[in-house]
């Protein structure tokens, strides 16, 4: 299954008439986080496929919304009765979600550095990881593997991730992937300005992406 990946910056190959053939074997998207809703909205309209998105800390003027909605508004139904944006896209944050044989959790939001929205210490993000435990430890009996992709915003501490508290990593994170060994940690957050800047690195069993701008990866799919 094809991902198409899209993090922090409208991308002008993504965000074009031409999207529709450009992606044409696309099966999914992802969004790690800090793109508007207008923008994602876009994307699934053009695109025509399930896509499921957390928030970063930018961006933020539908979070309550979204944050408070549930899994009731899976659409975002409810959200377009209010021109809201987001129709046809699914807010992952805090959920576990299976998709197509996909198996998929978010935890979006970035290390606390001022009081702003969908901020956390490494001890809040923790907590919202025990919230996921039930529902992964279901899926390792039903399914025979917890996870296949952890879609977050901010990277893992010491992977990818900048020196400053604002783009420091979880070392939560870094437990999950010990703990639950995902296939993918797909994360944005850490904007990339060189083609040649790392965006891959296996931590455990875990591929760990960034996929700033937009980036395609290859899931497999268990039923």
């Amino acid at each position: 299954m094809k991902a198409l990946c899209v993090s922090d910056r409208i991308d002008p190959l993504v965000y074009s008439d031409s999207v529709k053939q450009r992606f044409a074997e696309i099966d999914i998207v992802l969004s790690a986080g800090d793109l508007p809703l207008e923008y994602l909205e876009f994307i699934v309209s053009s695109l025509d496929k399930p896509l499921f998105f957390v928030f970063g800390n930018h961006n933020l003027d539908q979070f309550y919304y979204y944050k408070n909605s549930g899994v009731f508004d899976r659409l975002g139904l409810e959200a377009a009765k209010k021109n809201i944006p987001g129709l046809g896209t699914v807010y992952a944050g805090g959920k576990v979600i299976r998709e197509g044989g996909i198996l998929i959790a978010g935890l979006g939001g970035s290390m606390r550095y001022n009081r702003g929205e969908n901020q956390f210490s490494n001890f809040e993000m923790n907590i919202r990881i025990l919230g996921l435990v039930p529902r992964l430890l279901f899926n390792r009996i039903r399914y025979g593997r917890a996870l296949d992709v952890l879609l977050t915003h901010a990277p893992p501490y010491g992977i990818h991730d900048g020196k400053d508290l604002c783009h420091r990593g979880f070392r939560a994170f870094l437990w999950f992937m010990k703990v639950f060994k995902p296939k993918y940690l797909i994360h944005g957050h850490i904007h990339l300005y060189d083609l040649a800047e790392k965006r891959k690195t296996v931590y455990y069993k875990t591929m760990v992406v960034n996929v700033y701008s937009h980036f395609v990866i290859d899931i497999e799919v268990k039923l």
